[in-house]
């Protein structure tokens, strides 16, 4: 039997290697691109890439979304059955500091996917989105139901715009998309860019950390073997057209084109106070904290509606926080080689 090929883009980031193995060992046959940018430490994409190419069934080609003519020869080489856009660039505050970043990767380059899968065309076009499009939203838990047009920040203004840009595709040529609304995703191999992962690094080193907001803020943190959960269950359920969609009654999240949006999240906020509180207790040491005013482009709550999800593929993230971030903190100690 011929196994069903996937092109995960953004593979050595966080979440794209830790889906990537999970899909080669479910016998998908997985190419990977990346262009192993440095705007996190590099060596640990590389470290994570070395853990896939240890696998049968995974081939990876150093390139950049943004080499238009690169992605072309390679979907026209390989042809796909899905792919899974994961490559983009990341970070909130760093937006702010580097606007031109988020244009290049997050526009140019998801344009130049959309383009490749409308010439070759694939099974079901997944991509990631954010919880950060709900940007000053007050209602909650966020729901793929309300308005999404009040972004604080450019990288969430680029993830909405990934999902305007998507619906157009989906309705002009029938490309299924389906949109990913990650929710502050967080595990071992994770982000040093992350909360999560600078706070134990802080913490272990004796550091202060900086609590925004005076921890006056809540995080639907969800553990990464959710969030893959959830990717795999959707690849097959390539959302088809209703040509009865009516936005009056029907769900903002479907649509008359092949398109759909889901959030994927933990629907479980979590204090700002109470994770740094369960990450003292899994180091075994006390944070040393810096108490400070809120950040511009920071949001003070995110809490995931995931009942569409739970319908559709009958599941929903339950990793607690407390398992999560023992996790985490054993295989940093463990990846660091750290001794306390």
């Amino acid at each position: 039997m011929v196994k069903e090929k996937i092109l995960i883009t953004g593979v050595a980031g966080f979440v794209g290697f830790s889906l990537a193995q999970v899909l080669i060992n479910e016998s998908y046959s997985v190419v990977g691109i990346d262009n192993l940018n440095d705007y996190y430490d590099k060596e640990l994409k590389i470290n994570r890439l070395n853990q896939l190419r240890d696998m049968d069934g995974f081939i990876f080609f150093n390139k950049d979304l943004k080499n238009k003519n690169e992605l072309d020869s390679l979907f026209e080489s390989e042809k796909f059955d899905y792919v899974i856009n994961l490559a983009a660039q990341a970070g909130v505050r760093y937006s702010i500091e580097n606007p031109f970043a988020y244009l290049d990767s997050n526009l140019t380059g998801f344009l130049n996917i959309l383009e490749t899968c409308r010439r070759y065309p694939v099974k079901h076009l997944l991509y990631a989105s954010s919880s950060s499009v709900y940007g000053g939203n007050k209602v909650v838990p966020f729901s793929t139901n309300h308005n999404v047009d009040h972004p604080v920040s450019l990288y969430a203004a680029t993830k909405k715009s990934n999902e305007l840009m998507a619906h157009t595709y989906s309705h002009l040529y029938d490309i299924p998309t389906t949109g990913l609304r990650f929710f502050t995703v967080y595990g071992p191999w994770g982000r040093p860019d992350m909360a999560y992962f600078s706070f134990t690094k802080d913490i272990i080193e004796g550091n202060p950390i900086k609590v925004f907001n005076h921890g006056k803020m809540e995080r639907d943190f969800t553990y990464i073997d959710d969030i893959v959960e959830g990717i795999v269950k959707l690849i097959p359920l390539a959302p088809e057209k209703n040509s009865d969609w009516d936005e009056s009654v029907d769900e903002l999240g479907a649509s008359f084109a092949p398109y759909r949006v889901y959030n994927i999240g933990n629907n479980s906020p979590v204090p700002l106070m109470k994770f740094i509180n369960v990450l003292e207790e899994k180091i075994g040491k006390e944070a040393n904290k810096q108490y400070m005013e809120m950040q511009p482009g920071d949001v003070l709550r995110t809490y995931a509606d995931v009942s569409e999800l739970e319908r559709d593929i009958d599941f929903k993230p339950s990793t607690s926080i407390e398992d999560g971030l023992g996790k985490f903190v054993d295989w940093y100690k463990e990846y660091y080689n750290v001794k306390l």
